[in-house]
C-alpha cells in the first residue's frame, strides 16, 4: 500500500522547506519549483496542498506565529511573575538553531511586506498577535504587583516589544557582538528597570 501523508503534516514539511531555502538563499529563492526540490516533490504534488505562491508563503509564515505562541503558551506560568515574563521572550529571541531560523524567517518576510503589499496583511496579523504576547506580559507584571508603579501598562508593552525586536535585529545581524548572554542581559536589565525585583513580591 502506498504510505498515506497527513496533509497537515505535508503543508507544515513544505513551509519547513520555505524556511530552509529562505535562510540559505533568500525569500526570493523561494519559488514553487524550488520549494518543491527542497523537499522533494514534484510542482504537481505541491500545488495539491497550496495552490499558489502567495498562499504557500503565507502559510510558512503563520507557521513561525504560531510556533513562537505554542512555546509561549507551554510556560510555567506559576512562580515569580517576572521570571515567567522573562521565559516568555526567551522563547522568541534567537538562543538556539531553531529560534533563530525562524527570527531569519519573520525578518525576511517582514521585509518583503514593505513592497508587496499582499503579505502586508498576513504581517499585520502576526504582528497584532504578537504585540498582545507584550500586553499580556505587561498585564502579568502589573497583576503580580510587580510592575513600577505609575507606570502606562500600554506604552510599556509598546517599550517591551520594541525592544525585543531590537534585541532579535542585532542578534541577526551581529551576532559577534549581540550574543546570547548580551541578548538575555539585555532584555533583563530592562525588567530590572520596570518590575524591580524589591517589588516582584506582595
Amino acid at each position: 500500500m502506498p504510505k498515506l501523508v497527513d496533509a497537515q503534516t505535508r503543508r507544515t514539511e513544505l513551509a519547513e522547506a520555505v524556511w530552509r531555502i529562505v535562510m540559505r538563499d533568500g525569500l526570493e529563492q523561494a519559488s514553487v519549483r524550488n520549494v518543491a526540490r527542497e523537499a522533494g516533490l514534484s510542482m504537481g504534488s505541491l500545488r495539491h496542498f497550496f495552490t499558489t505562491q502567495s498562499e504557500l508563503l503565507g502559510f510558512a509564515l503563520r507557521l513561525v506565529g504560531e510556533r513562537i505562541e505554542e512555546r509561549i503558551r507551554a510556560v510555567d506560568t506559576t512562580g515569580d511573575q517576572r521570571a515567567v515574563v522573562r521565559s516568555m521572550i526567551d522563547e522568541m529571541l534567537p538562543l538556539d538553531r531553531p529560534r533563530r531560523g525562524e527570527c531569519e524567517v519573520w525578518l525576511a518576510f517582514t521585509a518583503r511586506a514593505v513592497v508587496e503589499p499582499t503579505m502586508a496583511d498576513l504581517r499585520k496579523e502576526i504582528d497584532k498577535s504578537l504585540a498582545d504576547a507584550f500586553t499580556t506580559m505587561i498585564r502579568r507584571l502589573a497583576d503580580a504587583g510587580a510592575l513600577r508603579p505609575g507606570l502606562d501598562q500600554k506604552v510599556e508593552a509598546e517599550r517591551l516589544y520594541a525592544l525585543v525586536d531590537g534585541v532579535i535585529l542585532h542578534a541577526l545581524l551581529r551576532p559577534g557582538r549581540t550574543s546570547n548572554a548580551t541578548a538575555k542581559a539585555t532584555v533583563g536589565a530592562h525588567l530590572d528597570e520596570i518590575a524591580p525585583a524589591a517589588t516582584n513580591e506582595r
